[in-house]
């Protein structure tokens, strides 16, 4: 069975901008590709998994996502990063309905460990929000990380909060 690093996408992986869609608004946080890099070296599979609600209220379509998601991809390959694969969930719920691939619910996370034969439990997930921790503890992965750069949070359900992504894998907290 593979491992996996699952990453959110806005405030893990680039610069939360409400709605992004626009490759010229796209900005890369520090430490991301080293991040990448780091567990992908000890043969995690790196995938994103990403609510886009956005796409359900209007603001952008499908095919904006994909453009951005194709750049993103290519943009980690020139980092000799390679992105397995993106899941999203393109749904809001006062929107689209209710569904089960809206994280808080861990439907893309199953959905990748089908897909790609992964072992959840000893796979890893950074988010930046709490509903990406709750859709980790949904999924079985036993550990998983709150990325809160401006240290706004006092109290999570993730294992490690942690304000830096170097601080991930620098303080080599859970590599194996």
């Amino acid at each position: 069975m593979q491992k996996a690093l699952f990453l959110d996408r806005d405030g893990v992986i680039n610069v939360e901008k409400d709605y992004l869609y626009k490759i010229e608004d796209f900005e890369f946080i520090d430490g991301i590709v080293d991040l990448c890099k780091y567990y992908q070296d000890l043969d995690y599979l790196i995938i994103i998994v990403t609510n886009q609600s956005g796409i359900a209220r209007g603001y952008y379509t499908e095919e904006d996502f994909t453009r951005l998601s194709e750049w993103m991809i290519k943009a980690f390959a020139k980092n000799q990063v390679l992105i397995t694969h993106i899941y999203y969930c393109p749904h809001h719920p006062s929107i689209s309905g209710e569904c089960d691939c809206r994280k808080p619910q861990p439907g893309m996370l199953i959905q990748a460990q089908k897909d790609f034969n992964i072992d959840l439990k000893n796979s890893l997930l950074v988010g930046d929000k709490e509903r990406d921790i709750e859709a980790a503890i949904k999924a079985g992965i036993e550990t998983t990380y709150l990325f809160d750069e401006y240290n706004r949070v006092s109290a999570s359900k993730a294992t490690y909060i942690v304000d830096k992504l170097e601080n991930i894998w620098k303080n080599n907290v859970n590599t194996q």
